[in-house]
């Protein structure tokens, strides 16, 4: 597929997944309390683990946005990014299965309920962090080799 090689196609998905990532991490460590109860409002965990996830999870986030953002390891970077997407799709879908209506703490005080629109929208996010870990070009990257 020829956009897959298109050098600046791909910068701009780096730089619009990872810009994503980057602002959720940030809304997130802001007020990791809140953060900590949107995690316990999907009664997956108990207390104690929603706060090590609230603290944990936005630095995670954060790291691979900007990693993705300024080209370091860039596949490793989408790759981690790929996989919180597929983790947030299930839980969303999970939570939905078991009745259970929460606002999905995704970007902190901007978050909106856990849906069915949700899980498209993490699709997409999915699909082009997807391309990116998948595009043999890494152009405009600090480092490019991937261990």
């Amino acid at each position: 597929m020829k956009v897959l090689k298109n050098r600046l196609f791909l910068l701009l998905l780096r730089l619009v997944v990872g810009g994503v990532f980057i602002w959720a991490a940030v809304t997130k460590i802001a007020d990791p309390l809140s953060f900590a109860q949107d995690v316990r409002n999907y009664r997956l965990v108990g207390q104690s683990l929603s706060f090590v996830t609230a603290i944990i999870l936005p630095w995670v986030e954060l790291v691979a946005g900007i990693f993705l953002v300024i080209g370091i390891f860039p596949r490793s970077s989408a790759l981690v990014i790929s996989g919180l997407l597929v983790f947030f799709i299930i839980l969303v879908a999970v939570t939905m299965l078991r009745g259970i209506d929460v606002e999905c703490g995704c970007f902190g005080t901007f978050s909106r309920k856990a849906d069915l629109g949700l899980i498209l929208e993490d699709l997409l996010w999915l699909v082009m962090s997807l391309v990116l870990l998948f595009s043999p070009e890494n152009d405009f990257c600090l480092l490019k080799k991937n261990s």
